[in-house]
C-alpha cells in the first residue's frame, strides 16, 4: 500500500511541478453565468426553444475540417517575466510546438455529443514538442466537457472546454506528464471562451412598417435541455418599441 500511495503522490507532483515550472495558469474564465435547466412545469411567457440535432454537428465539424484542420500554439512562459503569462513558444530547432486536431485518430472520431445531461466532446490530435533538447512526435486523444454559459449584456451563449483526461501514444514515459500538460493548456487556454450563439444570432428586431418603428427582443434569460442525441435551448426574451426603425 505504500508503495502505490507514493506512486499516486509521484503522479500527482509530476502534474504540479510541471504546470509551475512551465508558468502554466488556470484556464481563461468564460463570461456570463452558468446556463442552467428549465424549470420543471410550463415555460415562462415568450419563451421559444430552438433545438439543435446531433446530425446537424456532425455536418457543421465535417465541413470545418475540409477547411482546414485546427492547429494551436503550445503555451510556453517567457522566462523572467514575472507574471504567470502564457507566451506562445517559438519553433525551437524545427520543432513547431504545436497540437492539431484531427477529424479522426486513435481509435477516437472527433465530434460533440449530447447524452445523460451532459455535452463532452472527444477531440484526436496529434503535435510535436521539444522536450530536453529534443522533438517530441505525440498523437493522441482527449475527453473533453463542455458547459454553456450566458452573458445577457453581450447578448451571447458561450461552451467553456475543460479537458478531462488526456490519452497519449508513443511518449517517453518521462516526458509523458509534460507533454499532458502542454496539451491541456494549448485546449483549455487557447478555445475558451468558445462563442456559440451571438447576439446577432440571439436577438430579434421586427419591424413594424404602419407606425415606423419596430419591435426589439432582447434576450433575459437562457435555459439548455441536453436530451440523448440533441440540445435545446430555452430562450425567454423582453420586448420593448423601438421608434424610427420600421424600415
Amino acid at each position: 500500500m505504500r508503495y502505490v500511495l507514493v506512486l499516486i503522490l509521484g503522479i500527482l507532483l509530476g502534474g504540479v511541478a510541471a504546470a509551475y515550472l512551465l508558468g502554466i495558469g488556470p484556464a481563461r474564465k468564460t463570461p456570463g453565468v452558468a446556463v442552467k435547466p428549465p424549470d420543471n412545469g410550463q415555460s415562462p411567457p415568450a419563451t421559444v426553444e430552438i433545438g439543435l440535432e446531433q446530425s446537424f454537428v456532425d455536418a457543421v465539424l465535417a465541413t470545418t475540417f475540409q477547411v482546414g484542420t485546427p492547429t494551436f500554439q503550445l503555451g510556453q512562459a517567457a522566462p523572467n517575466n514575472g507574471d504567470g503569462e502564457i507566451r506562445t513558444a517559438a519553433f525551437q530547432g524545427g520543432c513547431a510546438n504545436s497540437i492539431t486536431l484531427l477529424p479522426e485518430g486513435s481509435g477516437v472520431k472527433t465530434g460533440v455529443q449530447f447524452h445523460n445531461g451532459n455535452v463532452t466532446a472527444p477531440l484526436a490530435f496529434t503535435g510535436s514538442y521539444s522536450f530536453t533538447g529534443q522533438c517530441i512526435q505525440f498523437k493522441g486523444w482527449a475527453q473533453t466537457n463542455i458547459k454553456l454559459y450566458f452573458e445577457e449584456p453581450k447578448q451571447t451563449v458561450y461552451g467553456n472546454v475543460t479537458v478531462e483526461g488526456v490519452n497519449l501514444e508513443g511518449v517517453n514515459p518521462i516526458a509523458n506528464t509534460f507533454v499532458t500538460v502542454f496539451v491541456q493548456s494549448a485546449i483549455n487556454q487557447r478555445v475558451n471562451p468558445l462563442v456559440l450563439v451571438n447576439d446577432k444570432q440571439l436577438q430579434l428586431l421586427i419591424p413594424v412598417k404602419a407606425s415606423n418603428g419596430a419591435v426589439k427582443a432582447h434576450a433575459k434569460d437562457v435555459r439548455a435541455e441536453i436530451l440523448e442525441g440533441s440540445l435545446k435551448l430555452h430562450l425567454t426574451y423582453e420586448f420593448s418599441g423601438v421608434r424610427g426603425e420600421g424600415t
